[in-house]
């Protein structure tokens, strides 16, 4: 299979739906509070459920236990496990999921919690998680497989862990091959440093023929408000598709030179990759660092959701918007930090 970037383009076109976002789901439990009042619904949907969980390798296996508030590798209410980050000296934290690889938390020394997950997400297993640090591999967007690709969608594997670092991998599978049928390793690697959050892509072809895929990064942060927030960076002048315009989208050049939210936004940018966000509500900027394999921008935000909780967080995506094309043997990596300051 390979991808085209005009294909891509005249598939966001034709798509009313945004490239990068799972469709909204009805219910709300993020919480294990809202989980609770949802249990008669998830009953009802306990079969399937069940069988959308075992295809995926996703169990309920026990933590790993650890001190309160600790490093280690640990189970959340819904049975799903996540590897918790503690910076010893800082007291920064993070946390990152099996399911999917998702990067769900990252708390600075003082606390602020920059990586946002939204109300309406589902903590146990019955689908992607709707939030953090999710990927979107080897496909984003509709195309010729499923919505967004498969990596979000299954239980990858920790091949080294610390206190402060973890590398999980995902291989081919029954599942994925039954999707996309290539030799391909992916390997996502977490470092939390004393003041920044450091992640790293690596997708190797394994195999002799080449293939082509699209990635991403659906990096969703938190904002106290969304008029409390700036996005910053080497917008001006730049051409973006906005699908927010007409049937169809248009292609628009960006004037501003620091972007504010005030309506519902789908906007991809290409050739913008170093986005900053500015809080004023929290004092805080965060710099999306995007060192490598990250070229481009998608700015998102369903604004007026109350279920999505639109006033709380907005996604800045790191993305690789052309497929990348790979040889077999051959490697692409895709670099990018995080660092929060005071404003």
């Amino acid at each position: 299979m390979k991808f085209s970037s005009s294909a891509l383009i005249l598939s966001c076109l034709s798509s009313g739906a945004s490239a990068f976002v799972v469709a909204p789901s009805a219910g709300i439990a993020s919480t294990v509070s809202n989980t609770a009042l949802f249990d008669s619904r998830r009953r009802q949907k306990v079969a399937s459920r069940s069988e959308w969980i075992k295809a995926k390798g996703i169990d309920g296996g026990a933590a790993v236990s650890t001190p309160e508030g600790g490093a280690g590798l640990l189970t959340n209410d819904g049975g799903l496990e996540f590897v918790k980050l503690v910076h010893p000296e800082t007291g920064a934290t993070s946390e990152i999921y099996l399911l999917g690889g998702c990067v769900t938390s990252y708390c600075d020394g003082d606390g602020t919690e920059f990586i946002a997950v939204r109300p309406d997400a589902k903590m146990d297993g019955s689908k992607p998680i709707s939030g953090g640090l999710s990927h979107c591999w080897p496909q984003f967007g509709p195309g010729a497989i499923q919505q967004h690709g498969f990596a979000r969608n299954v239980k990858w594997v920790i091949k080294d862990q610390s206190d402060t670092s973890v590398t999980l991998v995902m291989a081919p599978s029954d599942y994925t091959k039954e999707i996309w049928d290539k030799e391909f390793l992916c390997t996502f690697s977490v470092d939390l440093e004393a003041s920044q959050l450091n992640t790293k892509m690596l997708v190797e072809n394994k195999g002799a023929e080449a293939f082509d895929f699209q990635a991403a990064l659906h990096s969703y942060f938190t904002v106290s408000s969304l008029e409390n927030l700036e996005i910053a960076g080497s917008f001006a002048g730049k051409e973006f598709l906005n699908k927010m315009v007409g049937d169809a989208g248009e292609m628009q050049t960006e004037e501003r030179e620091v972007i504010t939210i005030s309506e519902e936004y789908d906007r991809v940018y290409k050739q913008v990759n170093d986005p900053v966000l500015k809080d004023s509500g929290t004092g805080k900027k965060l710099s999306v660092l995007n060192q490598a394999g990250w070229e481009d921008t998608v700015l998102w935000n369903p604004y007026g959701d109350e279920g999505m909780g639109f006033n709380n967080f907005v996604c800045v995506e790191s993305v690789k918007f052309d497929p990348v094309s790979l040889d077999g043997g051959a490697s692409w990596e895709g670099l990018m930090s995080l660092k929060p300051e005071s404003n």
